[in-house]
């Protein structure tokens, strides 16, 4: 039997430029996120208007010719650069005859595809079905097995059709994800908590998808992990490849470790719902002690990126965490790297040595610029709390005497905080 491979649905872009000056970059985006739905693109069309028009988006003449662009592309499939309104997308797919995909649903089905951990796919669902939610609706035509086929939309709800949903199924279902999520987040509050109580810092990496979070991870792992937590992610040249959270250590050679977490890449317009679900999720973030904005250097958008970045931060109300702009893929444009700029952002290349060892120096630099030198007295009996100290910091002394160990280290503030009852006092030694 021969195997063959499934061919990507035909799709046709378009949308209504509001005198919007980054237009042209969000249709752009809307072509990279079909692409990485498996998705082929075989055109695009879009209309300049004070207003959207509110049964149909689109005017009527616009339609029709969008219509007869996308069918004689061989098109299938419309997606819309907006999150369209139930009564627009009824409109428009009973006027086109083809089946109508919006941004909002576009990203939603890219990560039903992709999520991995049931938390994730969890948030997910419950993003997809507040989103569902509002356009149940008895079908005017037959497209309704059509839309969403071939991704993570596939009929509609595990299996069901519109027709099968009803407004209390769909409820009672967010309900009972809600209370498995509430279950799921406090499992891993208690993680966050334990990490928080190791007293090391955390790092976490965020910027927009396909910035190179995900390799920047791997190959600080490669150059100084020592650990399990070893393991690499996934990664591939394409939005959204990983969509869960990944947290590893890394322990410098000085002596010096940090947690550092891998979170979901955002994109311009991403859902509310989605942003929502995955609050939890991007815990990580607002525990940080520093924040790392991996951007994509070579990306002629580079503004638009910081600043879906910078507004998707507000939303998750961030507060004062530092952050370091890091300026990644530069190995593809004709600046000079690594190098650290003025503003204490750096210039690096992901899959470079020596950039990522400029990153560790610049990371080391800002988290651990409170090092202090402290003296402690332990009694005989804590030889954990003296292997923690050795673990987590740079001994410069250590004196065994009959009533206690006496240790001067360089630690961070949280941990001579943590043992500042153990402060050392001349009196207690022979």
């Amino acid at each position: 039997m021969i195997n063959t491979i499934p061919s990507k649905r035909k799709v046709f872009l378009a949308g209504v430029n509001l005198n919007n000056s980054n237009f042209n970059y969000y249709m752009d985006e809307l072509a990279k996120l079909a692409e990485a739905n498996q998705m082929e693109v075989v055109g695009r069309s879009w209309q300049n208007l004070e207003t959207i028009v509110t049964g149909t988006y689109f005017g009527l003449g616009k339609i029709n010719e969008i219509k007869h662009l996308a069918k004689e592309l061989h098109a299938t499939v419309i997606i819309i650069n907006d999150e369209l309104t139930p009564t627009q997308i009824r409109n428009l797919e009973k006027m086109t005859k083809l089946s109508i995909l919006d941004r909002t649903e576009l990203i939603l089905e890219i990560f039903s595809n992709r999520v991995r951990t049931k938390q994730a796919k969890l948030q997910v669902q419950l993003a997809r079905l507040q989103y569902e939610l509002p356009r149940l609706h008895p079908s005017e035509n037959r497209l309704d097995q059509q839309r969403g086929s071939g991704g993570g939309f596939n009929n509609r709800g595990a299996g069901e059709t519109k027709l099968e949903l009803n407004r209390r199924t769909i409820q009672q279902q967010i309900s009972n994800i809600k209370k498995d999520l509430k279950k799921i987040n406090q499992q891993e509050i208690i993680k966050a908590t334990q990490r928080n109580n190791s007293f090391l810092p955390q790092v976490a990496l965020v910027g927009y998808t396909n910035s190179g979070k995900s390799t920047t991870l791997n190959n600080l792992l490669n150059e100084y992990s020592k650990s399990a937590d070893k393991k690499q992610v996934f990664t591939k040249d394409m939005l959204f490849a990983t969509l869960d959270t990944h947290v590893r250590r890394i322990d410098l050679e000085n002596k010096l470790s940090f947690i550092i977490s891998d979170t979901v890449g955002f994109v311009s317009n991403l859902p509310h719902n989605l942003i929502e679900s995955f609050k939890a999720t991007l815990q990580e973030v607002r525990d940080a002690d520093l924040i790392i904005n991996v951007v994509d250097a070579s990306d002629p958008n580079i503004l638009q990126m910081i600043q879906t970045t910078t507004k998707v931060l507000d939303e998750l109300q961030i507060g004062d965490v530092p952050i370091i702009t890091a300026f990644n893929k530069v190995d593809k444009t004709d600046r000079s790297y690594p190098q650290i700029e003025g503003n204490g952002n750096i210039l690096y290349s992901a899959k470079d040595p020596e950039s990522i060892k400029l990153l560790a120096k610049l990371i080391q630099k800002k988290i651990f610029s409170n090092l202090q030198v402290v003296e402690l007295f332990l009694p005989l009996q804590m030889g954990d709390k003296l292997n923690y100290l050795h673990t987590h910091g740079q001994v410069i002394e250590e004196k065994y005497q009959d009533n206690g160990i006496y240790i001067k280290i360089k630690i961070c503030k949280k941990i001579a905080d943590k043992f500042a009852k153990y402060n050392y006092k001349k009196a207690k030694i022979n």
